[in-house]
């Protein structure tokens, strides 16, 4: 099934299967359009990886809650179909501290998610995982 990018305002879907999320597009009363365009990707039933590009935007409690409540409801099937979650972080102290809670949230969603330094590293490491290349981070530095 073909991928509609129209149908997606907050996640860049371009690149399919590799998912791009802004932290620039983090505003009050988000959540409703992220759940739409999830539910979407989830429909798909296709491999995808994401890629979160930015700095985390302070988000509006009724938006975490919302998004936390459909993570809850659709850990199992978002861990079949999103092979990943990497995040972009240019300093490396930023990362190493960002490890743990990388290794926190795997555990917590069964979802791989990964840190690396440059919007390069991330869409190169996307790639290998989708072909399925990498078990284990290799781009951490």
């Amino acid at each position: 099934m073909p991928i509609d990018a129209a149908t997606f305002i907050f996640h860049d879907v371009s690149l399919w299967p590799i998912v791009r999320h802004s932290a620039a597009s983090v505003h009050p009363g988000y959540s409703k359009q992220w759940e739409h365009e999830m539910d979407a990707l989830l429909a798909l039933s296709m491999p995808f990886v994401v890629i979160m590009e930015g700095d985390e935007h302070a988000e509006e409690h009724e938006d975490r809650k919302a998004r936390g409540i459909w993570l809850k409801k659709n850990k199992t099937a978002l861990a079949t179909v999103c092979e990943a979650v990497i995040g972009i972080e240019a300093s490396a102290i930023k990362r190493a501290a960002m490890q743990l809670q990388m290794i926190l949230a795997t555990k917590a969603f069964g979802i791989r998610m990964e840190i690396v330094a440059s919007q390069q590293e991330a869409l190169q490491l996307a790639e290998r995982i989708l072909k399925g290349e990498n078990s284990a981070s290799s781009l951490l530095g």
